[in-house]
């Protein structure tokens, strides 16, 4: 049975435990979202706006419990916490103003081109959709699905990951507090025993999950089989390219969310002829990042998200130091309670060590050195993912280059990958399909309804 509960990982002490919805709880709230969602359909853009901007003012106002919040249940520090919810007003405020933009009628070709006296694209909303979403950025990977879906007139049922209970039922709360009709965002607080229950009713139109790939191939197959569209964002093991035209040291990122991010970089890749500077500041950085409470300011790096979380990381470690890796800092769990893993650096990956080919969900990364663009563009590449790409240079031929020949669905250039509501968001190969955010993330559950008017 799935446990949901509140357990501190700065402490390993469990706080706070809920009960699983029954089978019948969770038909009465997917017949809820269906009945809500006949009349939530026809209200207008103007309308949903002002909702989302409430939401906005309430994520804003309440900012510093809502850090604690997220803090408490997956250990990232207060300071990361409370960016994460401003984030979050800032996309809501952003769909409440370009909504209306997005959903407009859009006339691709001449009405007369088609024999029509008017030939147009019009989006409508699918439904309820199914939310799975994960622990690591518990409250902004909803609302970058939540903002767009609802303004696009979808409502949604959210599986939140079972450690992140509090943070799930605060999302309900949040969009009911906002005004938002009954039913218009639901949580289910259910283990993952139970999704495809739900993926399987056909009242639920739409699945997006952000996840494990295993969680994703068990989605996409389930909706696949219901002919369901789906849009996942799975793992990534990003390439952090640095070549000698760079500003070196500017170029450094691995602990975003105490290293828990699929677009934080976990493999860098040096041109030879300022590999041994990069690597002498990049060590330096690590080994001066402090470890400790993620409630207290001066802390740069949490706990990871639990035991088995932190020894994950360790496996993959031992694994490559077994088959000849260096560790440069840090690699040994520190003494005491929690689940803390320090700042580390490995060189001398080679394709036999798992991490050259695993996620590694923690703040280690693995540093390679590489002779020209060629061959850092291989060693990019060289991974089943494919969400997020870094390339640090201040050649314009280079830095076409790497726009090109890099096999991600984003790369950023000089500047640290991240997510904005004013860009799409999303992977290929193995990191996943689809697209969020931007006008992409709306349009990925709408029906996109050509109409031709004789």
């Amino acid at each position: 049975m799935t446990t949901i509960a509140t357990t501190n990982p700065a402490t390993g002490e469990v706080e706070k435990t809920f009960d699983a919805l029954t089978d019948e709880e969770v038909d009465r709230r997917i017949a809820r979202a269906a009945n809500t969602f006949a009349s939530y359909r026809t209200t207008g853009v103007e309308q949903r706006a002002e909702w989302m901007n409430a939401a906005a003012d309430i994520l804003d106002r309440e900012a510093d419990q809502i850090a604690a919040m997220l803090t408490t249940e997956m250990g990232k520090t207060l300071k990361a916490a409370g960016a994460e919810a401003q984030k979050c007003a800032k996309a809501c405020r952003f769909y409440a103003g370009h909504a209306a933009e997005f959903l407009a009628d859009r006339r691709p070709a001449d009405a007369a081109a088609v024999g029509a006296r008017d030939a147009y694209v019009r989006y409508q909303p699918l439904g309820p959709v199914l939310a799975i979403m994960p622990w690591n950025f518990p409250l902004w990977q909803v609302i970058r699905f939540a903002a767009p879906g609802l303004m696009a007139g979808n409502v949604g049922l959210l599986k939140h990951s079972s450690n992140v209970p509090q943070t799930a039922l605060f999302l309900e709360d949040l969009f009911r507090r906002a005004g938002f009709p009954e039913g218009a965002f639901q949580t289910l607080l259910i283990g993952s025993s139970k999704v495809e229950r739900v993926l399987r009713d056909p009242r639920v139109r739409a699945a997006t999950l952000t996840g494990s790939e295993p969680a994703g191939r068990s989605v996409a197959a389930i909706a696949g089989d219901e002919v369901k569209p789906t849009v996942l964002e799975l793992g990534g093991s990003d390439p952090f390219v640095v070549m000698p035209s760079a500003d070196i040291e500017a170029a450094e990122s691995r602990c975003l969310n105490n290293g828990q991010s699929c677009i934080s970089a976990k493999r860098f890749i040096a041109g030879i002829d300022c590999a041994d500077e990069f690597e002498r500041l990049f060590v330096e950085n690590m080994r001066a990042k402090k470890v400790g409470d993620p409630m207290d300011d001066s802390t740069d790096i949490g706990p990871l998200v639990s035991e088995e979380g932190r020894a994950d990381v360790e496996d993959l470690v031992t694994d490559a130091v077994a088959k000849g890796a260096t560790v440069l800092c840090g690699g040994e769990r520190p003494d005491g309670p929690g689940w803390f893993y320090p700042p580390t650096v490995i060189s001398g990956v080679t394709p036999e060590m798992r991490m050259y080919h695993e996620e590694v969900f923690g703040p280690v990364a693995s540093l390679f050195r590489v002779r020209g663009v060629s061959e850092a563009v291989e060693v990019a590449n060289a991974t089943g993912f494919g969400l997020g790409s870094n390339a640090w240079t201040r050649d314009d031929v280079e830095r076409e280059r790497f726009v090109r020949e890099l096999d991600a669905g984003q790369v950023f250039i000089n500047g640290m990958v991240t997510s904005y509501p004013e860009l799409p968001f999303g992977g290929v190969k193995r990191s996943g399909y689809g697209r969020e955010l931007s006008e992409e993330g709306l349009h990925a559950f709408c029906n996109t309804k050509t109409v031709w008017a004789g």
